[in-house]
């Protein structure tokens, strides 16, 4: 069984660990986590990790969020991995930092990585692991959040939570989605 999981996140320093970046940081944590390490490839920086008889494709599009959805489509493709078996994982401002959410699909809320997937693979019908990243910014100032780095407070509850991602990734490829939602929707991680 294959797995495509889907760190979001931009290229370069200037948004290296900033709110809008922690896809790649979880997939940088579970790559570490299984001792697996990325290579450049087409679209992507990739890792591949064998576990418990699975196969997870580990990738950070390289084409900046916005066209995330051109390395998701070329993946999926190129390793022949359904809609159902991808993971997903970005920010998310509706979303207290307190919290994690997987979800089946849905709407991209105005993330233009989702919103990008969703064209290039024709369905918003995917996984995702939306990790909060709260909305504590002026008005007008939302740009400059989600680019923005965590805070020294934040920064403890953000690593458990990264931590936390990485158990969330092998539980969704070894007991499945909705089993993954029982046991780790309703988790809170005080700051």
């Amino acid at each position: 069984m294959k797995y495509l999981i889907v760190g979001l996140g931009n290229i370069g320093m200037d948004y290296h660990h900033t709110r809008h970046n922690i896809g790649f940081d979880v997939a940088d944590a579970f790559a570490a986590k299984h001792a697996a390490l990325f290579r450049s490839d087409r679209l992507a920086d990739v890792a591949e990790i064998k576990w418990k008889g699975r196969i997870l494709v580990v990738i950070k599009p390289t084409t900046y969020m916005n066209l995330s959805g051109k390395a998701v489509k070329y993946w999926m493709d190129k390793e022949k991995i359904p809609a159902e078996n991808i993971l997903v994982i970005m920010d998310e401002l509706a979303l207290p930092l307190e919290v994690i959410r997987l979800r089946p699909g849905g709407s991209d809320a105005g993330h233009n990585g989702l919103k990008s997937i969703q064209e290039a693979i024709g369905t918003n019908q995917y996984p995702r692991l939306r990790f909060g990243i709260g909305n504590d910014f002026p008005k007008g100032r939302q740009v400059d959040y989600v680019l923005g780095r965590w805070t020294a407070k934040e920064e403890p509850v953000v690593q458990q939570k990264i931590d936390k991602c990485t158990e969330v990734i092998e539980s969704f490829a070894s007991i499945g989605l909705q089993r993954s939602m029982n046991n780790y929707n309703n988790l809170t991680f005080p700051l």
